[in-house]
């Protein structure tokens, strides 16, 4: 089992913001619903108010409840930040990018067209599983037909490992998946042109996110949110984000890492050798379980998702050694 782990005590993304409060001004609560740099949307009982933190701060994302102090014209200051739960987040050698806070489910989302990467899958799973967030993949663009077994044949190994997979043409209709949200505050993430903001205008009306066709040419989408929003649903609420093309995880040590392969759990531990790499090393029990009929099988290509993100987290501490 992960531990949880207090993202919000990372030097990068504290969980107080240690801001001065003007005495005599009126606190409210809020949530972030939207961050542009310094600048934040934030949902309160006085409506969305735009505010903005002191110094240099910026620490904030989607689905943080914050302490904040009304200026007037539909303004204010955010002066603390509450703990968070988790916090998904993305990182490399020198960048970290935050997604999303507070978060109950990850929807990753796929589709048949244009190809997706299920190497950026695992990546999404392994950050989910990092802060014990469940996730759950949705296979868009059901409706064709053509290219529907490849997409399914692709997700097999996610399906064994016990992930939901849920099927869908989203201009046709999402009633599963709105049912399955309900109540809970998930953030949708995929590649770009997998159709996220079709399926948030979908599962929140109010949210008229903006649609752009794909680029058949290049086989990818075009860029259609440019900034993680927040949507209000029932009891709880959606986070629609930008297209990934990169979700480097440069913020995981190596057993964390591993651990947030859930098939390999079973494994850990049982090496020959305990500073074992899982790469070369004799007696490795994660490559014992890829070449035989283990009764805790690793499918290849995850070992293989495996080893790649490893070597990259490896580059980034190299050219980093700050983390």
């Amino acid at each position: 089992m992960v531990k949880l782990r207090i993202v919000a005590q990372n030097p990068r993304f504290p969980a107080k913001s240690h801001l001065s409060a003007h005495p005599a001004a009126p606190r409210l609560t809020g949530t972030v619903i939207a961050a542009f740099g310094r600048h934040f949307e934030v949902d309160t009982t006085l409506g969305i108010l735009r505010c903005y933190t002191r110094g240099k701060k910026n620490d904030h994302a989607c689905g943080d409840e914050v302490d904040l102090t009304p200026t007037g014209n539909g303004q204010g200051v955010i002066e603390n930040l509450h703990l968070r739960r988790n916090l998904l987040w993305r990182s490399d050698a020198f960048r970290a990018k935050r997604l999303a806070a507070n978060l109950s489910l990850v929807v990753i989302v796929v589709a048949t067209e244009p190809g997706f990467s299920d190497l950026l899958v695992s990546r999404c799973l392994a950050a989910a599983e990092s802060e014990n967030i469940a996730a759950l993949i949705v296979l868009n663009k059901s409706d064709l037909s053509e290219r529907l077994p490849q997409a399914r044949a692709r997700l097999q190994l996610f399906a064994e490992l016990g992930y939901p997979v849920i099927e869908l043409c989203a201009l046709d209709g999402v009633a599963e998946l709105a049912a399955r949200l309900e109540g809970e505050k998930c953030l949708l993430i995929g590649q770009s042109g997998m159709g996220k903001s079709t399926l948030t205008n979908a599962l929140a009306p109010n949210a008229a996110a903006a649609t752009r066709e794909i680029s058949a040419a290049l086989d990818t989408g075009k860029h259609t949110t440019t900034f993680a929003r927040l949507y209000p649903r029932g009891q709880g609420w959606l986070v629609d984000s930008p297209g990934l093309q990169a979700f480097g995880l440069a913020h995981l040590g190596p057993e964390e890492l591993a651990q947030a392969f859930i098939e390999f759990r079973p494994h850990l531990g049982q090496c020959r050798f305990r500073d074992c790499r899982h790469d070369a090393e004799p007696g490795c029990a994660l490559a014992a379980a890829v070449a035989s009929a283990s009764p805790n099988p690793i499918h290849p290509r995850r070992f293989e998702h495996y080893k790649i993100i490893r070597a990259e987290i490896d580059a980034a501490r190299r050219a980093n050694p700050g983390w």
